[in-house]
């Protein structure tokens, strides 16, 4: 009998944001597959969890997705982790899941976090219809170009973005979309937690005064 892997939501930043069934299911699973041991290690000895870890990652993936799927095979239950979040967005989750599934292993998720949901609905933008793009490019040209792909969506636009690439995004949001309507979080659920809600030129001149800390989650509004 092969074994069950579960897609396991955890904090983004606030380590009592888990479910009570999240809880349990690091606790009785036989592994824990997560992007970083160390950042996941944390949580599980804030709840007393003594669950072995593996780490899982991008540079890793190929390898260790054929080992986590021989476990599997093997009849062992793996639980699969981000480092915040709901595993398989924007991560390599996506690769673990796709393997067990082509592979008959059964998945099951236990939902919870999920930084693109919080941002968007803090955001104050509409959420009717909306389209996640993730992390843009690092390269300038094909940053530009993706968000030349977007200038003509109609749909709320909710991308992450990294502190020391912000400002360079939001001036390439400028140039090409315009100054629209934006919504930058911080720190979602986290102590400095800050949600700027303005015109694109009025966020660039807020981060220009005080220089970008922590992760963002970037709202668009959509072109009417």
């Amino acid at each position: 009998m092969t074994g069950k892997l579960s897609i396991v939501a955890t904090p983004i930043g606030n380590l009592k944001d888990i479910t009570f069934r999240a809880i349990e299911a690091l606790k009785t699973v036989s592994l824990i597959a997560c992007e970083d041991t160390r950042h996941t290690k944390k949580l599980l000895s804030h709840y007393n969890i003594a669950t072995p870890t593996t780490s899982y990652f991008e540079y890793n993936k190929i390898q260790k997705g054929e080992y986590l799927l021989k476990l599997l095979q093997e009849g062992k239950d793996i639980a699969l982790v981000s480092d915040s979040g709901t595993p398989g967005i924007s991560d390599p989750g996506f690769n673990i899941i796709r393997l067990a599934i082509e592979n008959n292993i059964a998945v099951t998720v236990i939902p919870g976090p999920s930084a693109i949901i919080a941002g968007l609905v803090l955001s104050g933008m509409p959420t009717d219809s909306f389209v996640f793009e993730g992390f843009l490019a690092q390269k300038p040209g094909k940053r530009r170009k993706e968000i030349e792909s977007l200038n003509q969506e109609k749909r709320t636009i909710v991308i992450y973005e990294s502190p020391h690439r912000l400002l360079k995004t939001l001036k390439d949001i400028l140039d090409i979309m315009g100054d629209r309507d934006i919504a930058i979080m911080r720190e979602v659920t986290k102590v400095f937690e800050e949600s700027i809600r303005s015109k694109v030129s009025e966020v660039i001149k807020h981060f220009t005064a005080n220089p970008p800390r922590g992760e963002f989650i970037i709202a668009i509004k959509g072109k009417k």
